[in-house]
């Protein structure tokens, strides 16, 4: 992918994420940014748990894209990964419509952990994780379908958005809610301000 020069007037870090969620959490936060997109393999390595395949995919998509980087940006990169596990089995993003209602269909009336790790790579590689307990009521076959049919469920881990429509299936959150999103803002922040970016800065207050 070509990597246009970036100027004294670009932003403070590199997303190395497509995803227009978190880049929606960045700027609510007051974070400038420029999004690259980090093409790796997400395919989890055998016996790795949810945790440990969230926080290395969330390191090589930052290491990644800082590797696709000119020589002469000194940008920080942050890299983000959301994985989705019930009963011990990792849910990642649903390809087809047999695989959304059967991520539905196991999440329906049972809880379920999201985590989501953040990387920062700057001059040093930091690492944080948000786990959050999320429980469903219980979902029909026909709204599993008609949810499907919505197109929101693509490219969600575990078939879902807690943002969207997503949330009428929502009976008990207890974590993160950005973090359920794609990007848990405690976290996030904390990592920014040890290479001295500053959250907030961006917003402005009338």
């Amino acid at each position: 992918m070509p990597i246009t020069p970036i100027t004294v007037t670009s932003p403070k870090i590199i997303l190395a994420s497509a995803s227009p969620r978190r880049r929606a959490l960045l700027e609510q936060i007051g974070v400038s940014y420029r999004a690259i997109h980090a093409d790796i393999d997400e395919t989890a390595e055998d016996g790795e748990t949810a945790q440990a395949y969230a926080r290395r995919l969330a390191l090589v998509k930052a290491k990644t894209v800082q590797g696709m980087l000119p020589a002469d940006v000194r940008l920080p990169v942050l890299g983000a990964d959301t994985v989705v596990e019930i009963s011990g089995e990792i849910l990642t993003k649903p390809l087809s419509e047999d695989e959304g209602m059967g991520m539905l269909g196991k999440l329906s009336g049972k809880r379920h952990r999201v985590y989501t790790a953040v990387a920062l790579v700057a001059d040093k590689e930091l690492i944080r994780l948000s786990a959050t307990s999320v429980v469903f009521r219980n979902i029909s076959v026909k709204e599993r379908r008609a949810y499907w049919l919505s197109g929101e469920p693509r490219g969600k881990a575990g078939g879902y958005a807690i943002q969207g429509v997503g949330a009428i299936f929502v009976r008990h959150i207890e974590g993160s809610y950005s973090g359920v999103m794609g990007l848990p803002l405690f976290e996030t922040a904390e990592l920014l301000e040890t290479c001295g970016v500053k959250v907030m800065e961006g917003l402005s207050y009338t």
